[in-house]
């Protein structure tokens, strides 16, 4: 709850920016708070904060201590609200010479997650004088921290810089609602055998509503300066936002995973997107071939999972310790109970393949549509969520291809058929909120990628093709 709030707000107030979301209660963050940044796999992410239990004085030689000056402002006052409201119905039939049965399914589902931050400060370090004082200073380089930080890949140090905190008492609110129906019907016919039928009707309905309490001088976000920290201990304060830390010792910049890179400077994004999908066809295709019931069910319980993107964040998180041989550990994860049985049995599915060659290019490739939806916006996220059908993950991928391709096709063409008026307008939407427009032209649906999207076209067209190959 309260790291999805924190991450709506920052998507709000400061998109593409600098400030970082605070993803848990638990973390202490003041000003030169040290925090470990750590880069991932795909160039998409954004890189993991971890912040630390130390702050940069207590890294430095020497007994004289670095006092920032703190400048203390109003920064906003900021409520919000975000929802989503489900129905969904299903009648089935199957008709066999003595047997005839239907099944009918009605689900409702709402959901809302209230923030009420209230007034919030900004509290902003002096860069000019921190810059001063950290003159002719020198990292204690035999530290434990540096030296585990130093050890590992792709981790940087980052020192606070400004922080947004609360100025009153507030709260985090989510209501869920869930409701369902279901009945079923069974008829035996025989030829000698008078008609038997069974019926059976239930009904299911849950509700929760969960208040969250946060006290005052509460950090629910924040930005860095890293740290470029030379052999001998020696640092230099990264001042401009396209400038990175990093230690010395590091060797070559590490070019992410799988072979798959940011685009060029004078490659089109249409042109980029469609030679990322060409560079992850094989994970999309191994997902395609794993055995029905397995594909069904994890496309079942991926979609439980994109009720909150909370939960999303901590299947990633889960997917990732396991590609890198570590063993996740569910107990550390932010997820309610329910969450966390669903995130089990992903990946106990995914244990079912263990003796198979498929089983390490599955692990990549739900890795890969985890990745991806975690970095969907809230809205993107809850519309996504309402088109994981088989029919419309279809038509959905055939839009895709649109995007990556020549940008419009038929509206009559095989496959769009799931596109209904509804349908269309959520679709409309989904893509708008990605950056991607869709426009009914005649007959012919037109696509484009607005200019500076982002990352936002290409991992939205993972998702869709990721899920879509699960609907296979």
């Amino acid at each position: 709850m309260f790291a999805t709030a924190t991450r709506n707000f920052v998507e709000e107030v400061d998109h593409g920016g600098l400030l970082i979301p605070v993803s848990s209660l638990n973390d202490t963050i003041a000003v030169l708070t040290v925090v470990v940044k750590r880069k991932r796999p795909w160039f998409w992410q954004k890189p993991k904060y971890i912040p630390t239990d130390f702050n940069l004085n207590d890294l430095l030689t020497g007994d004289t201590p670095i006092k920032p000056v703190v400048i203390e402002t109003d920064f906003i006052k900021y409520n919000g609200m975000y929802g989503d409201n489900i129905q969904a119905n299903m009648d089935t039939n199957f008709v066999h010479p003595s047997v005839q049965s239907n099944l009918s399914l009605e689900g409702k589902e709402s959901s809302k997650l209230q923030s009420y931050f209230g007034g919030l400060k900004k509290e902003e370090v002096d860069v000019q004088k921190l810059l001063r004082d950290s003159k002719d200073r020198i990292l204690d380089m035999s530290h434990s921290l540096v030296q585990q930080t130093k050890e590992k890949r792709r981790r940087v140090f980052g020192i606070v810089k400004e922080r947004i905190v609360t100025s009153q008492p507030c709260s985090v609110i989510e209501e869920v609602q869930q409701g369902g129906q279901c009945g079923a019907g069974l008829d035996f016919c025989g030829p000698k055998n008078p008609k038997v039928s069974l019926k059976e009707n239930g009904s299911l309905s849950k509700d929760s509503n969960v208040t969250m309490e946060i006290p005052i001088h509460t950090t629910i976000a924040y930005s860095l300066i890293e740290l470029e920290i030379k052999h001998n201990g020696r640092y230099e304060l990264c001042l401009m936002s396209d400038t990175t830390g990093g230690f010395e010792v590091d060797g070559p910049a590490w070019k992410g995973m799988f072979g798959v890179s940011e685009a060029p400077a004078d490659a089109s994004e249409n042109s980029h997107l469609r030679q990322v999908l060409d560079q992850l066809r094989d994970h999309f295709h191994l997902l395609s071939a794993l055995p029905v019931t397995t594909r069904s069910s994890l496309l079942q319980q991926i979609t439980k999972i994109m009720e909150d993107r909370g939960a999303v964040a901590s299947l990633q998180s889960v997917l990732e310790q396991k590609h890198l041989d570590m063993k996740p550990g569910l107990d550390d994860v932010a997820a309610t109970e329910s969450q966390k049985q669903t995130i089990q049995v992903i990946l106990d599915l995914l244990d079912q393949l263990v003796q198979t060659e498929q089983y390490t290019p599955a692990l990549a490739a739900l890795y890969l549509i985890a990745s991806a939806l975690d970095e969907l916006t809230y809205d993107c996220l809850a519309v996504l969520r309402m088109c994981c059908s088989s029919a419309v993950l279809q038509a959905l991928e055939l839009l895709v291809q649109c995007i990556s391709g020549e940008g419009q096709m038929p509206l009559s063409s095989t496959g769009l058929a799931a596109l209904t008026q509804d349908v269309y307008e959520k679709t409309e939407h989904l893509f708008a909120s990605s950056n991607v427009s869709l426009k009914r032209d005649g007959d012919m649906v037109k696509t484009e990628i607005n200019q500076q999207p982002g990352h936002l076209p290409v991992v939205l067209c993972i998702a869709v093709t990721g899920l879509a190959s699960l609907a296979h």
